[in-house]
């Protein structure tokens, strides 16, 4: 049995909502019920549906060639509630998408979901150590997250890691004669590298199991370093480590992935206009700014957004670290 569907639905914005179904065989029972959940949850501005097996064309219009496109994909995002997360989240729910926040409980994770309205589900970690500060490294609690992208929306196709941390501590602070305190080190690297790792391989064993598209793509990874991975600071032998360490596994987790259609990418961002920075003083904000050669100014989540969207949508796009940092080189 062959069916052939077309549909078309125009964007919110326009006030136009338009569905035309051809359908050259009269659908089974079960079609039908695929054919109501189709309409209830497809957003897409120009969709075509072609299968020859009566059984699973459905499916495979839901996903919408996910990989290759924002509309429908189902992300996991950690560091959700705010910063580059919440823009990623809100950019990527505009598009059509399906989101989990991941965040803490002291986050604003609820009321950021509650804004994205029914296609955003808030997971929020609890603490196991206070002294890690954030459960990305908990097995138990990623697994939650992973679990509830494929119970909720059938699949998981994309896990950006945007949660992290970052302290300001000298190797050796001379004037009192005191050494980086070692706890504090392995703590800015167990939640910003292990913790993202921990993202990366449950995120890949359910994506694993995803149909693959017609490119053979299963999913996408996107993680989030820092231009501090290149140009550390004073102060940031801890962080720079850490998102260092970041850039060093992606070309290989690419690689791990890559007979499983799964794709590994990082973005490296420069001054963004983050919750981090917008508790500085102007002055100091105007300062930074002035720091980056063009656009002269901070960067905004959106840009970031738009960076993994790219990300998601081009599939050749693969093991790469991308700065996004207006042309930044960061001084000592």
């Amino acid at each position: 049995m062959e069916e052939n569907a077309v549909v078309v639905r125009m964007q919110k914005r326009t006030c136009v909502h338009l569905a035309i179904l051809i359908v050259n065989t009269i659908p089974t029972t079960r079609s039908v019920k695929q054919l109501r959940y189709l309409f209830h949850y497809l957003r897409a501005t120009f969709v075509i549906f072609k299968s020859e097996n009566g059984n699973n064309w459905i499916t495979k219009g839901i996903c919408l060639e996910a990989l290759q496109s924002a509309v429908r994909a189902s992300l996991l995002v950690t560091g959700g509630a705010s910063g580059l997360g919440r823009g990623t989240a809100e950019r990527f729910v505009r598009q059509g998408a399906r989101v989990i926040l991941v965040d803490l409980p002291s986050s604003q994770g609820e009321e950021v979901a509650k804004s994205l309205g029914d296609d955003a589900n808030l997971l929020q970690l609890i603490f196991h150590d206070k002294r890690y500060m954030m459960t990305v490294t908990s097995a138990e609690d990623v697994g939650k997250a992973v679990d509830l992208a494929v119970s909720s929306f059938g699949r998981l196709d994309v896990a950006v890691n945007c949660a992290g941390i970052g302290i300001a501590v000298k190797t050796y602070n001379f004037n009192k004669d005191k050494p980086h305190p070692l706890d504090a080190f392995q703590n800015v690297l167990v939640v910003n590298t292990v913790g993202s790792f921990n993202v990366i391989r449950l995120s890949a064993g359910a994506m694993g199991k995803n149909d693959p598209n017609s490119d053979g793509q299963r999913g996408v990874i996107v993680n989030t370093a820092s231009v501090a991975a290149f140009d550390g600071q004073i102060g940031q032998v801890a962080y720079s480590a850490s998102k260092g360490a970041i850039v060093g596994m992606t070309l290989p987790a690419a690689r791990d992935l890559s007979s499983q259609g799964i794709r590994v990418n990082t973005i490296a961002p420069g001054l963004y206009d983050t919750p981090l920075l917008a508790s500085l003083p102007e002055k100091v904000r105007t300062f930074l700014a002035r720091m980056v050669p063009f656009p002269q100014r901070l960067g905004q989540p959106d840009e970031y957004a738009h960076l993994v969207q790219a990300i998601v949508e081009n599939p050749m796009m693969n093991g790469e670290v991308i700065r996004l940092d207006g042309a930044i080189r960061m001084q000592p």
